[in-house]
């Protein structure tokens, strides 16, 4: 449908009453410029006067210039944030603690200590030992087979002896591994070793005075380091601990026990509270 023409203009009219009367409100659609949210400044913003609820309204009409910080979550906030490697920033890990020492560590351990962890070291630790049981094996069964088909009974069973003593040293040092432990609480570490002859080095933790942790390439793809520790530049029996599993964690763990022991309780009066809970639920 065509518009119908305008009416010539009056010479006696004005040119603000003139703009008034070709901007008047027509039949073809609502006049939003006096409705219920119109403002001169921020223009028309919906508002529950037109057939929607006011609800409607702020969910399914943002405010101008975008959606504000209200709007966006925690965690979407969390999954923006990068660090200087471009890689997405998330929670911090903490790994688990453990609820009770076990015989092995709380003999060593005084009654009004509290007990944060203990750990073996990486298998790392037993990759000499290993690597010389296969090569024994593999040398020493050539061997043996070959002096036996020569018929040199004395050297084939020498070969022998000799592989099981190696076997042996191997089988020491595994249980070496397995009795070595690095353990924390909230007042010392130490590092428990030895079969036979057991050896306790301690240091307590308010009288460390800087600590590191070191990483070889090797390391960062099997996730074990090297920590040193100082004591105001003193000797001490516990200064550098090789092949400890998870560096990263367990170096926030001693540091968070140095200087805020405060969250370490908080966190474990937290992961009681929920055991308990769901021990009734």
């Amino acid at each position: 449908m065509d518009r119908p023409s305008a009416p010539p203009p009056d010479p006696d009219e004005s040119d603000r009453e003139r703009w008034a009367r070709d901007n008047a409100p027509t039949d073809e659609g609502p006049d939003y410029s006096t409705g219920p949210g119109y403002s001169p400044s921020a223009g028309y913003a919906p508002s529950a006067g037109f057939g929607e609820s006011a609800d409607y309204a702020h969910e399914t009409r943002p405010p101008r210039g975008g959606y504000t910080a209200t709007d966006i979550s925690e965690e979407e906030l969390a999954g923006l944030q990068v660090d200087a490697s471009g890689l997405p920033l998330g929670p911090r890990r903490v790994l688990p603690l453990e609820d009770e020492p076990t015989p092995l560590v709380s003999r060593y351990l005084f009654p009004t200590e509290r007990y944060r962890g203990e750990w073996k070291r990486h298998w790392i630790h037993l990759s000499t030992p290993l690597l010389a049981i296969v090569l024994a094996t593999f040398v020493l069964g050539y061997l043996s087979g070959f002096l036996f088909r020569q018929e040199a009974t004395g050297m084939t069973t020498a070969a022998i002896l000799v592989w099981v003593g190696i076997f042996g040293w191997v089988a020491w040092k595994v249980g070496d591994w397995y009795f070595d432990r690095f353990i924390l609480t909230n007042k010392r570490v130490m590092v428990v070793s030895g079969i036979i002859t057991r050896r306790v080095a301690m240091m307590p933790l308010l009288r460390v005075t800087d600590m590191k942790y070191e990483q070889s390439p090797l390391g960062r793809a099997l996730n074990y380091g090297t920590f040193v520790l100082e004591s105001a530049g003193q000797e001490q029996a516990l200064r550098e601990i090789k092949h400890l599993p998870n560096p990263n964690e367990l170096y926030l763990r001693v540091v968070e026990e140095m200087y805020e022991p405060q969250a370490v309780e908080a966190r474990l009066g937290k992961d009681a509270d929920e055991a308990r809970a769901d021990d009734g639920a």
